[in-house]
C-alpha cells in the first residue's frame, strides 16, 4: 500500500508556498503570518493523508477463475466489487494485461453507489494470440477526501484467460457447404445399401447371393439372408503434427479477421495454429453428423490422446487439450505414432493427418511405416502447400536469375509432392496439399464425400 501525491497537492503547494516565500523575502515583518499559513496547509495535507488511509478499507475485488475468449473477437472480464461502507466511493482499477490481450484502456474508473454491497463491472478486451494467460494482480486506487493524495494498493487474484481459436470465420466460410440456415448440416445422401449388420431373415426372391448367411442356412435347412443398415456412428480421429516444421509462419490476410483495430493485431499465424483451427472445425462437423470424434497430437512422441466420443463436453475437452499446443524443435517419429494408433484404436476409423511431407526424409519415414495402420483404417494425409511449390513456368513475372533458381526449386518441391501422392495412393492412403485460404473447406468436403460414399 502506498500514498502518492496528486496534481492537486502539487498545485496547492505551488500557489501557496512560492508567493509566501516571496512575501517573506520582501517584507520580513510578515514572516510569522506566512509560516502560520504554511503550517495550516501542512496540517490540512496531513489530515487528508490520514483520511486517505481508510478509503480502500472494506473493498474487495473478485475476478472469475476462468475467462474464455476467441481470437480477434470482443469479450469481457466480469469484476465483482464488494463495498462494506455505507457511503459512495470512487475507485480506479487496473489489470496487468499481457501484450497478447488487447484492451482500450489499462485502467477503469468505477463509482460504488452508497448502501450497495455488491457492484459489477465489465472490462472489455480482445485476445490477439491463442493461448493461456494468467492475471495474478488487481490494482486499486482511491482518492483522499480533499483530493491531495491517492492511495494505491494491489490485491491478489488468480484469473486464467483462455484465448481459443476463432471458429466463427471458418464456420461462415463453410455455411454454403454444409450448414442449413444455421441450424445444422444438410442430410447427406448415402450411396449403397449399408455395411453394418442388422439382422437375419428368410431368403426372398431378388436377394443377392452374396448376402446369404451360409452357416445359418445350413443350421436351419433353408436359405437365410443377412440384412445390413447404413452405419450412422463412425469414428473420426484428427492427428496433429506439432513438431519443428509446424512452427513456420503464415501471413493471414487482414480481411479474414476484420476489426477496427486491425493495425494493432499480429496477423501472422503459424501452421500449427491453422492445424488446431481445422481440427476443431472437423470435430464440430463430426458432431453435427452424429459421428464420434477423437484427437491425437504428436511430435517425437504422442503428446495427447482423446478417444472418440461425442457431445459438447467432449468437444470442450478436445479444445482445452490443444488450444495451448506449442511446436517443439524435434523431428516427428512416425513409427512410434503408428504403433500407438495400432494398439489403441481397435475399431476401423477415419484418420485425418495434419502433418508435413515436404521434407524427403520425413516422407520416407512416413511411407515406410504407413502400412501399419492403412490396412485397418482409412487414412487421409493433408498438409499446407508451400507457397513456392508450383510447376515451372507457372509465374509470368520472372525478372532475375535468382527468381529462375527459386522457381526451379519450387518445381522440384512440387514434383516431390506429386510423387508422394502416387506412392501413398498405391497404399490406399489419400494425400492432399491444401491451400491456406480453403483448408477447412477442403477438409470438410473430404469428410462428407467419404461419409456419403460409405468408404469407411
Amino acid at each position: 500500500m502506498s500514498l502518492v501525491p496528486k496534481n492537486r497537492l502539487l498545485f496547492a503547494v505551488g500557489i501557496s508556498f512560492l508567493p509566501l516565500s516571496i512575501l517573506v523575502a520582501f517584507e520580513p515583518s510578515r514572516t510569522m503570518m506566512a509560516f502560520m499559513m504554511m503550517a495550516g496547509l501542512i496540517v490540512i495535507v496531513l489530515y487528508d493523508a490520514i483520511k486517505a488511509l481508510g478509503q480502500l478499507a472494506g473493498i474487495r475485488v473478485t475476478l472469475p477463475e476462468v475467462v474464455r475468449l476467441s481470437k480477434f473477437r470482443e469479450g469481457d472480464i466480469e469484476l465483482h466489487i464488494e463495498n462494506d461502507g455505507t457511503q459512495m466511493r470512487r475507485i480506479r482499477l487496473g489489470l496487468a494485461f499481457p501484450m497478447e490481450i488487447h484492451t482500450q484502456s489499462r485502467d477503469l474508473c468505477a463509482v460504488l453507489p452508497a448502501d450497495t454491497f455488491l457492484s459489477t463491472l465489465r472490462w472489455p478486451c480482445k485476445g490477439l494470440k491463442q493461448g493461456r494467460y494468467i492475471l495474478n494482480k488487481c490494482y486499486l486506487e482511491a482518492t483522499s477526501p480533499i483530493g491531495f493524495w491517492a492511495l494505491r494498493t494491489s490485491r491478489s487474484a488468480q484469473t486464467e484467460v483462455r484465448v481459443y481459436p476463432n471458429l466463427l470465420v471458418e464456420r461462415k466460410n463453410l455455411t454454403s457447404l454444409f450448414l442449413n440456415r444455421g441450424l445444422g448440416i444438410h442430410a447427406q445422401r448415402q450411396v449403397g445399401k449399408g455395411r453394418e449388420f442388422e439382422q437375419l431373415r428368410e431368403y426372398l426372391p431378388g436377394d443377392c447371393f452374396e448376402d446369404i448367411h451360409w452357416k445359418a442356412t445350413a443350421r436351419r435347412g433353408q436359405p437365410i439372408t443377412k440384412v445390413f443398415q447404413i452405419e450412422r456412428t463412425q469414428q473420426i480421429y484428427v492427428i496433429i503434427d506439432s513438431s519443428r516444421l509446424s512452427a513456420r509462419d503464415l501471413n493471414m490476410h487482414p480481411n479474414e479477421y476484420p476489426s477496427e483495430t486491425a493495425e494493432e493485431m499480429v496477423l501472422v499465424s503459424t501452421i500449427l495454429e491453422r492445424f488446431i483451427t481445422a481440427a476443431l472445425v472437423i470435430c464440430l462437423a463430426a458432431e453435427r453428423q452424429g459421428d464420434l470424434f477423437g484427437l491425437i497430437t504428436f511430435d517425437n512422441r504422442v503428446q495427447n490422446y482423446l478417444g472418440a466420443k461425442s457431445g459438447k463436453a467432449h468437444f470442450n475437452a478436445c479444445r482445452d487439450a490443444i488450444y495451448t499446443l506449442q511446436s517443439r524443435g524435434v523431428t516427428p517419429d512416425f513409427s512410434e505414432l503408428f504403433t500407438f494408433i495400432g494398439t489403441r484404436i481397435r475399431r476401423r476409423a477415419l484418420l485425418v493427418f495434419l502433418t508435413h511431407l515436404d521434407d524427403p526424409i520425413l516422407t520416407e519415414s512416413f511411407t515406410d511405416n504407413i502400412d501399419i495402420i492403412s490396412r485397418k483404417h482409412l487414412v487421409l494425409v493433408n498438409m499446407l502447400r508451400p507457397a513456392e511449390a508450383q510447376p515451372i513456368f507457372s509465374s509470368a513475372s520472372i525478372s532475375s536469375v535468382d527468381e529462375i533458381y527459386r522457381c526451379l526449386g519450387g518445381h522440384v518441391l512440387w514434383k516431390g509432392l506429386r510423387e508422394t501422392e502416387k506412392v501413398l495412393k498405391r497404399r490406399g492412403v489419400g494425400f492432399t496439399a491444401l491451400e491456406n485460404e480453403t483448408m477447412c473447406t477442403d477438409l470438410i468436403s473430404q469428410y462428407l464425400t467419404l461419409k456419403r460414399r460409405q468408404v469407411l
